[in-house]
C-alpha cells in the first residue's frame, strides 16, 4: 500500500493556520503547497515561518546560495524549483543558479566559498571538509555567519525531507534537471 499525501485546503486547517494562509496569499499571491502541508499540524507552519524569517547575518542572496545547493544535494525537486525562482528574484542569472546548484560560484569568490562550505556541510552531514571551512573564513565570513549557514541548511533540510517523503505537486515553474 502506498501512502498518498495531500495538500490541505484553507477550510481544512485550523483558524490560526487559516490566518497564516491569508497572510501568505496577501504577501506572495498564493500558499505554496509545502507551506500548506505544514498546516496539517497546529503549530508547525507558524514555527517554520518564524525560523525561516528570523534575522540573519547573511544577506538574502547568500541564503539563496545555501538553499539552492542544499536542495540539489538532497534531491528535492520542489525546493530546487522554488529557489530557482527566488534566486532569480535575488539577482542570479539562470546560468548562475545552475552553477550554484552544482556547488560552485565562479562569478563571485566570496559566494564560491559559501557554496563550497554549504555543499560540504550537507554532503558530509555536518562534518565539513577543513578546506571548505578555512576557505569560508578566508573569504571574510565570521563565526556568526557560520552559525547562520548551519541554521539555513537546517531550515532547508526540513523542507527537502518533507517534500522528498510527500512528493506533493510542485507549484513553481519546474527547475531544469542537472
Amino acid at each position: 500500500m502506498m501512502t498518498k499525501f495531500s495538500v490541505p485546503a484553507r477550510g481544512e486547517v485550523s483558524e490560526n493556520n487559516q490566518a497564516i494562509f491569508d497572510n501568505l496569499q496577501k504577501g506572495i499571491g498564493f500558499v505554496p503547497n509545502l507551506y500548506a502541508y505544514f498546516a496539517k499540524n497546529e503549530t508547525a507552519l507558524s514555527d517554520y515561518l518564524t525560523l525561516q524569517n528570523r534575522k540573519s547575518t547573511l544577506k538574502a542572496k547568500e541564503r539563496e546560495v545555501i538553499n539552492l545547493v542544499t536542495s540539489q544535494i538532497n534531491g528535492c525537486r520542489y525546493c530546487q524549483s522554488a529557489h530557482t525562482v527566488i534566486g532569480k528574484m535575488n539577482g542570479f542569472t539562470d546560468g548562475q543558479v545552475i552553477e550554484l546548484r552544482k556547488g560552485t560560484a565562479s562569478f563571485d569568490p566570496k559566494l564560491d566559498a559559501l557554496v563550497k562550505l554549504a555543499a560540504s556541510v550537507v554532503t558530509n552531514r555536518g562534518k565539513a571538509a577543513k578546506e571548505a571551512v578555512d576557505g569560508f573564513f578566508a573569504a571574510g565570513y565570521s563565526e556568526a555567519n557560520l552559525i547562520d549557514v548551519i541554521i539555513v541548511i537546517g531550515d532547508k533540510i526540513i523542507m527537502n525531507f518533507i517534500h522528498n517523503i510527500t512528493e506533493l505537486p510542485i507549484d513553481f515553474p519546474v527547475a531544469e534537471e542537472i
